[in-house]
């Protein structure tokens, strides 16, 4: 099978389109998907743009990369609390709303695309409704889910996601979903038809993602590497997770299993110190943000995944990069049992008692001592991403939403 990135799609499906796409929380190239998106999009023959934030090593406001028009703006440091987050999304919409209309007046605009959070980009696809631009909805977190996992409450701010989500999917043309949890949202909560909604899924791109040669100082001397890929935040679990280093290390008495955490985010510096304080910061290594070569290096050593994300509403209906990429270098992982993850891994991984990091230590620790086991989930899940989950299998719904779009 060939899993070479598409540069060309037959038929040139989008030729003489205008595809704007609008993304806040990340910068692109550094958004795998959207990325993946614009440069699928460009190969079927669309003209596209994007706008998004800078973000380090992404400081250039304008750059012409693959063929993608690339605009970025400046945004605020990250928004904490109500004022926070109302600068923040203020300022990105100022932003995107100049940049967009730039656009327009230089290179035109069919269709505009806002990849979510925050789910009030509409704001800015609204005018050009006027103009016969479409609006699709590239649905990429859940967010009153988000903001229940968050602040462990529902309330006037959660109210307002559900109502902000709404006019979102009613300002649609089309809606797509990273997987089918939120396909059934866009139907119930977006009161979407089911034609209108398409489920592209967040899947690696194996001409990218590779094997290296293994690298022993990962290890720390230690006999196995436990990997972890992902956002250092409040909701992905990685306190859960330190609990069940602790356990591993204290009452089960492994001295022999190193921990290395890769990525970034908000928490970083609470969960280094928190590392720090237990005494555990020869057993977990963090290495911040880091470029693609250290993530490859990680998990080519690594002998299991790992996946502390905990079980709640958000997570229960979304899937994570981290388990693909997990399965796309052939590693077996140990998670929480929530439904999109154990849709995606299968028999891929291994599922611990819901938010227990006493039962998270000991699969640990049992998958680390069955190498026949670890082989065959490992090669399992390596199969299951080449022959559905891939990128090139995502190809085809993506240009089908836009076709639908453009009916």
């Amino acid at each position: 099978m060939n899993h070479d990135f598409p540069t060309h799609i037959a038929g040139q499906p989008l030729a003489g389109k205008r595809i704007l796409i609008i993304v806040e929380n990340l910068p692109l190239p550094f958004d795998r998907r959207v990325w993946q998106e614009a440069r699928t999009l460009k190969a079927a023959g669309a003209t596209v743009s994007v706008i998004c934030p800078t973000g380090k090593g992404y400081e250039a406001r304008y750059e012409l990369l693959d063929g993608v028009h690339i605009h970025r703006h400046p945004l605020p440091p990250d928004g904490h609390g109500p004022i926070g987050f109302l600068r923040e999304y203020g300022a990105a919409l100022f932003w995107e709303t100049v940049l967009a209309w730039k656009i327009f007046f230089t290179r035109g605009i069919d269709a505009i695309q806002g990849c979510n959070p925050p789910d009030l980009i509409f704001l800015v696809a609204l005018p050009f409704k006027l103009f016969g631009v479409r609006f699709v909805f590239d649905h990429h977190d859940i967010n009153p889910e988000l903001y229940e996992a968050k602040f462990g409450k529902r309330g006037f701010f959660w109210k307002l996601m559900v109502l902000f989500e709404r006019l979102t999917f009613r300002t649609a043309r089309v809606s797509i979903a990273t997987n089918n949890s939120y396909r059934q949202i866009a139907l119930d909560r977006g009161g979407m038809k089911p034609e209108d909604v398409f489920v592209v899924r967040s899947g690696p791109d194996l001409s990218k993602l590779r094997q290296v040669a293994p690298v022993d100082r990962w290890r720390n001397g230690r006999r196995y590497l436990v990997g972890y890929v992902g956002v250092m935040g409040e909701q992905e679990g990685i306190d859960l997770l330190i609990d069940a280093v602790q356990h591993l290390v204290g009452p089960m008495g492994r001295q022999d299993i190193q921990f290395c955490l890769v990525g970034g985010g908000t928490s970083l510096a609470g969960l280094q110190a928190d590392v720090e304080r237990r005494g555990l910061s020869d057993y977990i290594a963090f290495t911040g943000r880091a470029p693609d070569q250290t993530l490859f290096e990680v998990l080519s050593t690594a002998d299991i995944g790992v996946n502390p994300d905990r079980v709640n509403a958000m997570n229960d209906k979304s899937t994570m990069n981290k388990i693909m990429e997990y399965m796309a270098l052939g590693k077996p992982m140990v998670q929480f049992d929530v439904t999109e993850g154990r849709f995606s891994a299968q028999e891929a991984s291994l599922y611990a008692k819901a938010n227990d990091p006493v039962d998270l230590a000991e699969k640990i620790a049992g998958l680390l001592d069955d190498p026949d086991q670890r082989a065959a989930m490992g090669q399992f899940g390596r199969t299951r991403v080449e022959h559905e989950l891939s990128w090139t299998h995502q190809v085809d719904p993506l240009i089908a939403a836009y076709n639908r779009a453009f009916r």
